[in-house]
C-alpha cells in the first residue's frame, strides 16, 4: 500500500473513531431500546459503560487532588445499578431534561445525587 493510501486509510479510521465516540442521547436510547431486537440489552451495556467511565473520572479527579463529583465510599456500585440510576434520575427529573440531552448527564446526576461525598 501507498503511504498516500495508508494515510487516508487512516484518516477514515480517525473519523469514524470520532464519529463512534459521539454521546448517545436520551432520544437514541429509547429509539435503540425500541426498535432493535436486542436494543434493551445494547442500551444497558451502553448505560454501565457510562456509569464506569465517569467512575473513573471521579476516581482520577480524588486521585489529582480535585474534589470528585460523587464518591463511593465504600457503598454498593454495581453495573446491574446503571439502568435504575437512570431511570429514576429521569423520573425524579423529567422537567430538566429534552430528548436530545446526552444520556451521560442523566447517569451523571444520578451518580451525584445517590454518591454524595461525606468528606
Amino acid at each position: 500500500m501507498s503511504m498516500r493510501k495508508a494515510r487516508a486509510a487512516a484518516a477514515l479510521l480517525l473519523l469514524a473513531a470520532a464519529g463512534a465516540a459521539q454521546a448517545m442521547s436520551i432520544r437514541e436510547m429509547r429509539t435503540l431500546e425500541a426498535n432493535e431486537k436486542d436494543g434493551k440489552i445494547y442500551a444497558s451495556y451502553y448505560l454501565v459503560g457510562v456509569m464506569e467511565g465517569l467512575k473513573e473520572s471521579s476516581d482520577t479527579a480524588l486521585r489529582n487532588g480535585q474534589k470528585p463529583p460523587f464518591c463511593i465510599e465504600g457503598r454498593r456500585f454495581e453495573p446491574a445499578m446503571a439502568r435504575s440510576l437512570y431511570q429514576s434520575e429521569l423520573s425524579r427529573n423529567a422537567s430538566s431534561y429534552e430528548a436530545d440531552m446526552p444520556v451521560q448527564m442523566v447517569v451523571k446526576a444520578a451518580l451525584e445525587s445517590s454518591f454524595r461525598c461525606t468528606h
